[in-house]
């Protein structure tokens, strides 16, 4: 399995309505289209929006984004999403065995 870290800076006083759209809109596309997001986060100076999400296989991550934007209701949202974003930053990682020995 890898994630992807997804790091968004969000344009000035907008953090609440991107956060509306994203769990309003995009979170249900991700779910219909089986991309896992694991979890979300805003910085406290409320500029960014941090999100992990989850794929199979690192080749896998293509394919799954080609389907999301591909769907009727992505695509209905135009560049709604884009409007709210300064810059986005992505890191794609595995998980790593931490316990003690």
């Amino acid at each position: 399995m890898v994630s992807q870290i997804r790091i968004y800076t969000i344009n000035r006083d907008m953090m609440d309505s991107w956060v509306k759209l994203f769990k309003e809109k995009l979170l249900p596309i991700h779910q219909k289209c089986g991309i896992p997001v694991e979890r979300a986060w805003v910085n406290l100076d409320r500029s960014e929006f941090i999100w992990v999400r989850s794929f199979s296989s690192a080749d896998e991550i293509s394919i799954k984004e080609a389907e999301y934007f591909a769907t009727p209701d992505r695509k209905a949202l135009g560049d709604l999403p884009r409007t709210h974003i300064a810059k986005i930053e992505v890191r794609v990682v595995e998980s790593v065995d931490i316990d003690p020995l």
